[in-house]
């Protein structure tokens, strides 16, 4: 079932091409050669490097080789203010396979109906889509140790062809006693229960966790890890979930698990980032014996976030080969580097997640140099101060990013090209409206539009490829100044068609318009987060506004509007984030607001949709049960 087709063979990507004026460069790090077109990120590039191992549940053959599980879906979606669409979901999914990553956690099915309905989706299409090589990625998707959660798990992966079930019950002292009121062999039989119920169902790949292991006692995580394995769990995966140990610390708690818990299997590492040491942990993990690491993109997620994938993707791929570091093993990951960084920008901008601008690897400031000193250095010999050359990653600088200048004169076809090999591959009507933005946008300027400018609009969701727009922005005026009351007039057409004109005053011309906007969408909502950035450098640059809301009052809208989080169960407001572009400040604040209003409208009309649908398959259910059984009582 795990195996790739017979007529495919992994190994090395060799996808047939033949594009003119292709170009390779040797880059280093285990013999990876990147192909490029320069201009962008060439996402259509290849990786010669060596072969990915074929895929086993609970063992890999080459034991040099470490797995990527992404968690952006779930645990990075965790973060506050990080409400993503199913459609959102699906394409981040897309970028994480051609990134490479192993295992993709596409969600919590029980949350609500429409995350079930996300990693189903997301199952059904990019688990199904399998690479020239055979690679395709495993669609995990979290559930507690009960029966209902598993059951939601396993209707939402169950349609990949790789699909896992990852469930997880506390196990340190004061969870145990304080949260979960469960004795030591309690925690273990419900354990083993969960682990043996999701191996009934026809999945046979099973990951357990048992959450906060970085406190629990060591004793008492062999026992229970021994237990889930002969129970049939694949993964044992190790959490840090308050990111409280040190490096030295948590590779001989993985050391522990590897000379004590008996069997077959993959131990995995899943490290928060509390302290900061996330990254070094999930380092120190595979050091000793780990195979598995789990990551996010950007390294978002609850708190301090999670281990970046990025992060540590590129300190295997950097210094793999240095086997004294990890435990005489020469490690090395699937991952495509040349794909961090649309990645990067795309869960940036669709979770509206800042990253910082000195985040290693795909931080603003990452290959910036400002001291003299280091650009004298630069300007002689780029490695002086870069050990890692930015276009590894996918970024291309100023003086890398050559060929087509995208301006008003570009075609349909050319931007249908630029979006491809940048990471956002765009079709249909989708296409159609990013062109008369990209349009309207090029007239304004007289030079070309930057890569990054691109990219703020194919992120803003204002445009056609939102899956659903119930409003829609048709024009916006603002009058202002020194003197006299700031007013807006904005023209919106509804969901029935029909185009409205409403006018208000407010305390600027960006408070205005959102005043205008309320009296005709007339949804109550509080405006949690408002920030303006200019895209690029000087006066023309695009405008990205970044603005987040939540229902007001915070939990008025009914479940759909609540978050639930898979560790503690806690319930809070869903917020909801959109972006919008433009090089006028008052437009693109507006588009960014009605896009955010559009998200929380359609988000609520397909949980409640999605909800009414379960709802009448269990009544159509029960009704068929109790027919079934009335013929037996009248015997």
């Amino acid at each position: 079932q795990f195996a790739a087709p017979a007529a495919i063979k992994r190994g090395a990507r060799a996808r047939a091409r033949g594009a003119a004026g292709r170009s390779q460069t040797r880059l280093g790090g285990r013999g990876v050669i990147l192909a490029s077109t320069g201009g962008g990120a060439p996402v259509d590039a290849d990786v010669v490097r060596a072969p990915r191992p074929e895929y086993i549940p609970n063992k890999i053959d080459d034991p040099n080789y470490v797995r990527v599980f992404d968690t952006t879906l779930r645990d990075g979606e965790q973060s506050p203010g990080a409400t993503l669409t199913s459609k959102e979901k699906l394409d981040i999914a897309r970028n994480l396979a051609k990134l490479g990553v192993d295992i993709i956690e596409a969600g919590f099915p029980i949350a609500s109906p429409d995350d079930l309905e996300a990693v189903r989706n997301i199952a059904k299409n990019v688990g199904n889509e399998p690479f020239p090589d055979g690679y395709v990625p495993v669609i995990c998707g979290l559930s507690r140790a009960n029966k209902k959660d598993i059951d939601a798990s396993w209707e939402g992966v169950r349609h990949a062809m790789r699909p896992r079930i990852h469930t997880f019950i506390a196990t340190s002292k004061i969870h145990m006693e304080d949260k979960l009121k469960k004795t030591p062999d309690e925690v273990v039989q419900i354990a083993v229960d969960a682990v043996t119920y999701a191996r009934s169902l026809g999945c046979e790949d099973v990951e357990f966790s048992p959450e906060d292991a970085g406190r629990s006692e060591p004793a008492f995580l062999h026992r229970i890890l021994t237990a889930v394995v002969e129970a049939g769990a694949t993964t044992l995966n190790i959490p840090d979930t308050v990111g409280i140990c040190l490096p030295e610390e948590f590779g001989a708690l993985i050391a522990g698990i590897k000379a004590n818990v008996p069997g077959d299997y993959v131990i995995s590492t899943h490290c928060q980032n509390d302290l900061g040491l996330s990254t070094a942990n999930s380092l120190a993990g595979v050091a000793n014996g780990a195979r598995q690491v789990e990551c996010t993109i950007n390294g978002i997620g609850e708190r301090a976030g999670n281990a970046s994938l990025e992060e540590v993707a590129m300190s295997i791929w950097m210094r793999g080969q240095e086997s004294q570091f990890f435990g005489g093993y020469n490690a090395y990951t699937g991952i495509n580097p040349v794909y961090i960084y649309p990645a990067s920008k795309m869960v940036k901008d669709f979770s509206g997640m800042a990253v910082q601008p000195h985040k290693a690897i795909v931080g603003a400031n990452a290959f910036a140099h400002e001291s003299g000193i280091h650009q004298d250095g630069m300007l002689k010999n780029k490695k002086t101060y870069e050990i890692i050359a930015p276009e590894t990653i996918g970024y291309f600088r100023g003086e890398d990013s050559v060929g087509v200048v995208m301006g008003k004169h570009s075609g349909r076809h050319a931007l249908s090209s630029k979006l491809k090999q940048l990471g956002f591959p765009m079709e249909g009507d989708a296409l159609n409206d990013m062109f008369a933005r990209f349009k309207l946008v090029a007239e304004q300027k007289t030079g070309g539009v930057d890569d990054d400018e691109i990219i703020a609009l194919a992120t803003s969701q204002e445009g056609a490829a939102e899956e659903s727009i119930a409003w829609k922005l048709e024009d916006v005026q603002v009058v202002c100044g020194t003197m006299g009351l700031p007013t807006a007039t904005v023209k919106m057409t509804g969901p029935d068609a029909m185009t409205r004109v409403a006018c208000s005053v407010g305390s600027g011309p960006v408070d205005a318009a959102y005043k205008a906007v309320d009296e005709l969408v007339r949804v109550n909502v509080e405006l949690v987060e408002y920030s303006v950035t200019a895209v690029v450098e000087g006066i023309e640059s695009l405008a990205q506004t970044r603005v987040s809301i939540r229902p007001d009052p915070p939990l008025s809208g009914g479940s759909a509007m609540i978050k639930s989080n898979a560790q503690t169960g806690a319930a809070t407001a869903r917020s909801f984030t959109a972006t919008g572009a433009d090089t006028d400040i008052v437009v693109s604040s507006t588009r960014a607001y009605v896009a955010c209003l559009n998200r929380m409208i359609a988000y609520h009309a397909s949980s409640v949709s999605a909800a009414e649908e379960e709802a009448a398959a269990a009544a159509e259910e029960a009704a068929a049960a109790a027919e079934a059984e009335a013929p037996a009582a009248a015997a």
